[in-house]
């Protein structure tokens, strides 16, 4: 179905190839995983598919790849179309329609399909990614993972043979994600869709793999069968991980497979005290913000119901909840740009709603789910200097504070340019300029690989110790389980529990990690922790 014969593709400028010499065959009706770490060339790989690269991107494209038998250097992207289908990482950004029904239709509409069969597609995607509800709905008020699934169920519409995904599950809570791979190993295995996916967040998807295609970075390819190709890829999933550690053959690729290995390993550790999964705080928690009975509501809909909730220093707070359960409304109201239409908050005294937004930048920060909406100036230098006149003060300024997030990223770099990993940082050193107490991030791990969550951690960990009090939303549950002290679990605009993070998720099917869930009954969330355990035990 698909065929890269010695492809090479190299940008305008670049110094070498993204892709050098890659040679692949993908069956029909074959799921394809595609693994590697940020930059390595995977976006590049899945656009050469349907010939967005080199036709829209430009750079230059040697050798030949062909899709059902059509080389995309013949046909445009528009003209694959009815065969290739390909879902972006940001899925606003490629809507054109108005409501979901109306999106769900307007790529039928282009490739002419009859009315009658264009409503019965709209109904059969709307069951199937659980969008029904949703309809009528606008676009914009959907929630980050609503507006995923509505760009995946545009593109089912087409019934296009070949399904190319990037980051399909980044935006979804966990029950949503596995609602969409279901949904996606469905076509794969009833229909005969050839499904090319890369996904930072593998243990969501590995267990489904028929093939995992490796893009290291230097430019070459590997593929081969999933659990042979885990043993030596630059990055894994935590049951890989943990599978790497005990040295188990064959590598587990699921919490099922794991499980029926784990017994000697859980044996040998089941004495040991288990390792706290972060360093504790050292200080005692002092009330940083409160927030009384916040209400806010979008025409009928109640997206924050009366919700009550106390913030302490240096403590790591992670929100999470299904799409839509309120929590990105819930800290726009904590930072005061948001409505809040009932409530108060309180900041050293000061509700940040009632203040001129520069002020109140210095209580609460917000680093919302797309870091770019606020990054508006043409290179990091402009960004960081206007972060310091706006700051006005003489504290460390915000080259320094980016410097010690992500070091080396040049001046004159373009914003848009950046990596995802490093236009966080660059977005958390403006945040930070203003020295908030209260540090808000939305989302931060979409697009990021494990090596850049890791990253991430540590940035938390810092600001923590400094005695920053930090709330981060999030659907990432490997994430929380490394990074956070508490967990607020939120649904239907409410708070529905609210303590430790062990004791939160572990006792969650949906919240759980992976480790969790092989380790259980023993209340291990990270390799980490495993791999102290076993080092107590050996010493």
């Amino acid at each position: 179905m698909i065929v890269f014969d010695r492809v090479t593709i190299t940008y305008a400028d670049a110094p070498r190839p993204v892709l050098r010499d890659v040679n692949l065959h993908i069956d029909e009706g074959e799921l394809c995983l595609v693994v590697g770490r940020t930059g390595s060339g995977k976006s590049t790989l899945l656009g050469a598919i349907n010939g967005l690269v080199p036709h829209f991107t430009g750079g230059t494209l040697a050798g030949t790849v062909r899709v059902d038998g059509r080389s995309t250097a013949d046909f445009a992207p528009r003209e694959l179309a009815d065969v290739v289908g390909v879902v972006g990482q940001d899925p606003l950004a490629g809507f054109v329609t108005d409501t979901v029904e109306e999106e769900l239709a307007y790529g039928m509409e282009q490739l002419a399909v009859p009315p009658a069969v264009m409503r019965k597609r709209v109904e059969e995607t709307l069951d199937l990614l659980g969008l029904a509800d949703l309809r009528h709905r606008a676009l914009y008020e959907l929630s980050g993972g609503q507006q995923q699934r509505v760009a995946i169920g545009s593109v089912l519409t087409a019934h296009p043979r070949v399904l190319v995904l990037d980051e399909p599950t980044s935006a979804l809570d966990p029950t949503a994600a596995e609602e969409v791979l279901a949904a996606i190993t469905r076509l794969v295995h009833d229909l005969g869709v050839t499904v090319v996916l890369a996904e930072h967040r593998l243990e969501r998807v590995v267990q489904y793999a028929d093939r995992v295609i490796h893009v290291p970075g230097d430019g070459t390819v590997a593929d081969g069968l999933p659990a042979p190709m885990f043993e030596t890829t630059s990055v894994a999933p935590p049951v890989v991980e943990l599978g790497r550690l005990a040295q188990w053959q064959p590598l587990p690729l699921s919490v099922r497979d794991a499980r029926r290995q784990v017994a000697p390993l859980r044996e040998s550790i089941k004495a040991v005290t288990v390792p706290a999964p972060r360093a504790a705080a050292t200080t005692a928690p002092s009330l940083v913000l409160s927030a009384r009975e916040v209400l806010v509501r979008y025409g009928d809909v109640i997206a924050v119901r009366e919700v009550d909730l106390d913030l302490f220093a240096g403590r790591v707070t992670a929100l999470m909840g299904r799409n839509g359960s309120g929590k990105s409304s819930l800290l726009w109201a904590l930072q005061g740009s948001g409505p809040r239409q009932g409530g108060r908050v309180d900041v050293a005294g000061r509700d940040p709603k009632r203040l001129p937004s520069a002020e109140a930048r210095t209580l609460v920060g917000l680093v919302p789910q797309t870091p770019a909406d606020l990054l508006y100036l043409n290179t990091v230098r402009a960004e960081l200097d206007q972060a310091d006149r706006e700051s006005g003060d003489s504290s460390t300024s915000a080259r320094a504070l980016l410097d010690r997030l992500a070091p080396g990223i040049p001046d004159d770099s373009h914003p848009r340019d950046l990596s995802e990993g490093q236009r966080l940082s660059l977005v958390l050193a403006v945040q930070l300029r203003a020295t908030p107490q209260v540090v808000l991030l939305d989302e931060p791990t979409r697009g990021l690989d494990y090596p850049a969550k890791e990253a991430l951690i540590h940035i938390v960990d810092g600001l923590a110790a400094e005695g920053r009090t930090l709330v981060i939303s999030t659907h990432d549950v490997e994430f929380v389980a490394a990074a956070a002290d508490r967990v607020v679990v939120m649904a239907e605009g409410e708070i529905v529990a609210d303590g430790p993070t062990t004791d939160v998720i572990v006792a969650s099917p949906a919240f759980a990690p992976q480790i969790a869930k092989i380790l259980a009954p023993l209340r291990y969330l990270t390799v980490a922790q495993v791999e102290a355990a076993l080092g107590e035990v050996a010493s």
